[in-house]
Order: C-alpha cells, then sequence, then structure tokens
C-alpha cells in the first residue's frame, strides 16, 4: 500500500518539549543524582508502545529510480567533499568538549562550515559497524551522521563519512526525502531527526515530536540513493529537473513505523516521542532500542523499549505480526535518568548519557540495570567526565568501539544565535573503558 499520506512532510518539527512531572507519575532524578535501578514498564501499557508498518509502494519506488540515477554508497563516498580534521586539529573549544575520561581512542571535527552552522545540529550516529558483523558495507568502513534542522526548514539530512582511513575522514552529505505523486516528485522529510540506526541495507531513523502522522520512525533504503538532476534549493521537481536543496544526493523513504496516536512529549504515560534508537546484537534475534527524552532541566522519568529486528534483506527491518504490527517486546524499561540523548544495550547493561544542558557542562554516562547504576567510565558517582552535550551513540560490533558526536555551536550565552562556538566532535572509546 503507498501510503503517501502517512510518511509525507510534516506541518512543523516540533516546539521545545515541555516537562513536568504529573501526578501518579514518578519524578526523576535531578540532573546528576543517581537515578537508581530500572523499572519493569507495566505490561498493561504496552499498547502505546505498538508501531504499524507502512509501505511505499514498489511502483513509487521504481519510477523514482527511472527518473534520477540511482547511485550507491561507494558513489556517495568517492565524491565525498568535506574534509573532517584529525583531533589536533580541532579548535580548543571542540577538542574541550571530549570525555575528561576514559581516554578517546579517535576524534574528528567537522568541516568549518559545518562546524560553525546553527542551522543544523548533529543528533543521530549508526556504521557499517551496526549494519554488518565485519564492520564494512561492500569494501567501505562508513559512518553515517544524522543532522536535523533547526530554522524551520524541515530539513533532515546524513553525512556519509569515508572512514577507510584513520586521520583522513571525509564526508558527503544526503538529503532525507519522501516520495510523493507516484513517484514523479519527493518532498523534505519534514521530522526531527533524533537517532539512526544502519541495519543490513536499512537505514531506521527516528522521527519523533511533530509528524503529522504519528510515525515514530522512517525508513530507507541503501539500494535507493538518487542523484539530484538541478542544483537549488527547491525540494523535489523544478522547471529543470529535480534539486535537492543544494544537494547532489537524496534517499527516498521506503515505509515508516506509526504510533497509534500522537506522541505526547510531557508524560511517560501515553504514546513516546522516540528520541533516539540504537541497535542490540547481544539479544536473539537483534533488537531495537528505542528510548524517549526529557529534558535534563525537569523531573520526568524516560521509557526504555524493544522491537524485534527481521533477518537483514528483507522489505523492511522490524518484524511485524499478521496485522502489520510491530509489538514491543517483553521487557520495557524506566529509569529516573534525565537527558536521555541515546541508551546502548550491551549485554544486560544499558549505557545511558545524561546530557546537561548549562554551559561547559561535561555529562555523566551512567551503567543502568535493574539491580541499580553506577557512572560508568571511573568517574565516580555524581562526577561528570562524559563529553559534552553527546547525541546518539553506536557500537562498532566487530572492534566494540563506542561511537558518539557532541551537538553544540551556541552562543558564550548558551544561545543559537552568532557568535557561535563550535563543540562538536565525533569520537569513540573502548567499550571495555566503560
Amino acid at each position: 500500500m503507498d501510503r503517501i499520506s502517512v510518511i509525507r512532510r510534516c506541518a512543523a518539527v516540533a516546539a521545545a518539549l515541555l516537562v513536568a512531572v504529573l501526578p501518579g507519575t514518578t519524578a526523576g532524578a535531578a540532573p546528576g543524582d543517581n537515578p537508581g535501578a530500572l523499572t519493569p514498564v507495566p505490561s498493561a501499557a504496552y499498547g502505546k508502545l505498538q508501531l504499524q508498518e507502512h509501505r511505499v509502494a514498489a511502483s513509487t519506488i521504481n519510477t523514482l529510480d527511472t527518473l534520477l540515477p540511482n547511485v550507491g554508497v561507494d558513489a556517495v563516498l568517492k565524491s565525498a567533499n568535506h574534509p573532517m580534521r584529525n583531533k589536533g586539529d580541532c579548535l580548543g573549544t571542540e577538542a574541550a568538549a571530549l570525555p575528561l575520561e576514559p581516554a578517546v581512542s579517535s576524534a574528528y571535527c567537522w568541516d568549518t562550515g559545518d562546524a560553525n552552522t546553527q542551522e543544523w545540529v548533529p543528533q543521530g550516529l549508526t556504521s557499517s559497524g551496526d549494519a554488518d558483523d565485519d564492520g564494512l558495507w561492500g569494501t567501505n568502513k562508513v559512518i553515517l551522521s544524522g543532522w536535523t534542522n533547526r530554522a524551520g526548514e524541515n530539513l533532515a539530512r546524513v553525512a556519509f563519512i569515508d572512514a577507510n582511513t584513520a586521520g583522513a575522514f571525509k564526508y558527503r552529505w544526503v538529503l532525507l526525502t519522501v516520495p510523493t505523486e507516484g513517484g514523479t516528485n519527493f518532498t523534505n522529510l519534514g521530522s526531527h531527526l533524533g537517532g539512526a540506526v544502519w541495519y543490513g541495507d536499512k537505514l531506521i531513523v527516528t522521527a519523533s515530536n511533530g509528524d503529522a502522522s504519528h510515525n515514530a520512525l522512517f525508513v530507507f533504503s541503501m539500494a535507493h540513493i538518487l542523484q539530484a538532476s538541478v542544483n537549488g534549493d527547491a525540494v523535489g521537481k523544478t522547471a529543470g529537473g529535480y534539486s535537492a536543496h543544494g544537494y547532489q544526493y537524496i534517499m527516498p523513504a521506503i515505509g515508516s513505523y506509526s504510533l497509534s496516536q500522537k506522541c505526547d512529549p510531557d508524560t511517560d504515560d501515553n504514546a513516546p516521542c522516540v528520541a533516539a534508537i540504537t541497535l542490540d546484537r547481544t539479544t536473539s534475534p537483534y533488537s531495537l532500542v528505542a528510548n524517549e527524552w526529557f529534558s535534563s532541566g525537569g523531573a520526568q522519568p524516560a521509557r526504555i523499549f524493544r522491537y524485534q529486528l527481521a533477518a537483514p534483506g528483507g522489505a523492511m527491518p522490524l518484524t511485524v505480526d499478521g496485522n502489520g504490527k510491530a509489538n514491543v517486546l517483553p521487557g520495557a524499561l524506566e529509569t529516573k535518568a534525565v537527558g536521555l540523548q541515546s541508551v546502548l544495550a550491551y549485554q544486560n547493561a544499558y549505557y545511558t548519557a545524561d546530557a546537561r544542558g548549562g554551559i561547559g557542562q561535561h555529562g555523566i554516562l551512567w551503567r543502568l540495570s535493574t539491580a541499580g547504576a553506577t557512572s560508568a567510565a571511573g568517574c565516580g558517582t555524581p562526577s561528570a567526565c562524559w563529553g559534552k552535550h553527546t547525541e546518539d551513540m553506536s557500537l562498532w560490533w566487530s572492534t566494540k568501539q563506542v561511537w558518539t558526536q557532541t551537538e553544540w555551536a551556541a552562543n558564550k550565552d548558551a544561545k543559537w544565535k552568532p557568535q557561535a562556538i563550535p563543540e562538536r566532535i565525533l569520537f569513540s572509546t573502548p567499550l571495555s573503558a566503560l
């Protein structure tokens, strides 16, 4: 079924989340406080977490493929036009965003324009280390960094980072889009991109906070990366061809997963606004770990929940029942940790970054379980030593390196106005150090 009405653009990117402790809920920990043990989400509440699968018709995707050149990941990497700076070439404010502990294995800063822009912010992160056991996509090592637009243009883009040569990373932007008009056109994604997972040939991104059709996730395919024919500001068909807001490449969505109702950013009692996702290869079958986000300035507990992943290579990545519904797996949990930008699961532990919102504040990386919470990386509780304003995390399975990125380029008053102070850095650290 070609459910374009469901996965078209949102009305707007959501307003900032409001945070309140509602009657009957358990208050979260204050920023920096030990959040304590994970607690179970009552199974009676699982219905609010159920997702409905929607697929774009194959004919729609095939039509787009005939209108624009269909290129692969390798072609995008070979055209990479933005060099990344090694740690030694990063600015002092960028390097200062790295963790105090543990020591990082590698670190890279963005090309100047992306390091300083306040229109875009880095959010989701995944890699070929998620996509395949050997960490390669074909012959390439690739990191994908998803950025969301803050300028009211409802755009989302992904940096395809050529990570083949240590010390010589470079990247190319790809714009995420949604097909329209039966595949004869496309438009911008129109949703806040918060988290990302590359699984097999599929890229899954979150669609939190504002999707007009209650979508929680969008799905893209590495088999459908198209090259725009016109270099212009528009997104979609123009008089001269097809434009992608100045970007050379687009990825059209091939499907989505929606909630039964609009997500509720104010409470953990209703449909969740999915903030981030990660891949857990320690479960059998593999699972997609999702979490919701509430402000580090608030006290709202957040849910952590899972969906079973289907075998890679299928039409869609999540396992669904006969009605096309992806049911949340047993064992959904809730944490009092605040400011959760990502939850990385490994065996029986959940690593969660408490990304505090103040100027110059390092975060706390908690190691959570149903037995309790400890501060990971040997920082000591409640000392803050993790990166500043970190976002999504991703485990490169074959090397057991944890990758993440920092977000900020605000000004000296923590306002997203000039003059930007660049604090964005992509870095990795061994899982064993956590």
